[in-house]
């Protein structure tokens, strides 16, 4: 009895740590992403040339700066040593 309670237990814990992986991988995906979003935002604002152009390439840096930021938060309140998800694989 004792023996089922633990081994329950510790699938459980085990079936989190694949989830909570999978997370981290997606999570680290998306960073990866804003990232770039970011970057071509920069980019395209440096080759504007009207001002509707200059207007809108303001636009998407702070939008694209506002998403980085936002998950850059949600990695850090998850407490992850994020050294061991370089490049998403576990080091």
């Amino acid at each position: 009895m004792k023996w089922t309670r633990w081994f329950q237990s510790n699938k459980s814990k085990a079936e989190l740590n694949k989830e909570s992986k999978a997370e981290l991988h997606q999570l680290f995906a998306e960073i990866q992403a804003a990232k770039q979003d970011w970057d071509n935002a920069v980019r395209y604002f440096e080759y504007a040339l009207g001002k509707d152009q200059i207007d809108y390439a303001i636009f998407a840096i702070e939008a694209a700066e506002k998403r980085y930021e936002m998950l850059l938060r949600k990695a850090k309140s998850m407490q992850v040593t994020w050294p061991e998800w370089y490049q998403g694989e576990a080091v």
